[in-house]
């Protein structure tokens, strides 16, 4: 069996968690997936203007800068999961009220295919194989479609 570093497997744990309890809400600071990490708080969101920006506001960078950590991840970690996130759920990022986001959020498919995106993330930012990619697990490589 192979191990992972703890903040990846409570990671997994928690998303695991969040999404069979119906606490996965990409529209909530509180129970998105980086809301989910962080224990159900929303302190991160000031990491970043907008919901799903990787753009660090100055609380960001401050943190960033003094070597923060937040249940092991840095601002600028937190946000590329989180933008992971909700790409995968199907916002057009950021959220900001102009940009078009999914009719119903709380899509058990929808947030599925979000949490495969931020599995992926998480392996890259483990430097780790994508978990998720089952090209890797059937070990196949697919060749590219010839279309007549």
């Amino acid at each position: 069996m192979k191990t992972y570093s703890s903040r990846f497997e409570a990671a997994i744990s928690k998303l695991y968690q969040a999404f069979h309890q119906g606490n996965l809400n990409p529209e909530c600071c509180n129970q998105c997936a980086v809301g989910n990490l962080l224990d159900n708080k929303d302190y991160w969101k000031h990491f970043a203007k907008y919901h799903g920006s990787t753009t660090l506001t100055y609380v960001g960078h401050v943190n960033e800068a003094f070597g923060k950590r937040f249940n092991g991840y840095s601002p600028s970690e937190l946000l590329s999961i989180e933008k992971a996130f909700l790409s995968g759920c199907g916002y057009v990022l950021p959220i900001n009220g102009r940009n078009s986001k999914p009719k119903d959020p709380m899509n058990k498919d929808l947030q599925f295919h979000g949490l495969i995106a931020v599995i992926s993330k998480l392996c890259e930012l483990e430097n780790i194989e994508d978990v998720m990619d089952c090209e890797a697990i059937f070990s196949y490589q697919p060749q590219a479609l010839a279309i007549a």
